[in-house]
């Protein structure tokens, strides 16, 4: 119950339990980081991850570089033509989608 709480009163209408569970233990990297990382070649650009999010179609409304348990991702907020808000996950390794949508 606590988690829809904070879900609503922060205003994320598609949050569910399970989504909030799948975010502990992630953290967003500084400007700097995401600098080191894109230098040493660790992760594609930006504009890699939105090719693979489809993002040509679609308005970039948020992209953050996250590490998780299985390395670093980029966690892509999208507006396509439709109007209706999309999120992505693209492995910032490879560039591919990783959550399957």
């Amino acid at each position: 119950m606590r988690i829809w709480f904070i879900c609503a009163a922060a205003g994320l209408l598609a949050c569910t339990p399970r989504a909030a569970l799948a975010n502990e233990g992630t953290v967003c990297l500084t400007k700097e980081q995401r600098r080191v990382e894109l230098a040493a070649r660790h992760v594609v650009p930006l504009a890699a991850a939105l090719r693979a999010a489809h993002g040509r179609r679609s308005e970039l409304i948020d992209a953050r570089l996250c590490r998780g348990s299985n390395g670093l991702f980029y966690r892509l907020t999208l507006l396509p033509r439709d109007g209706k808000v999309r999120r992505a996950v693209v492995d910032a390794a490879t560039g591919k989608l990783a959550n399957g949508r």
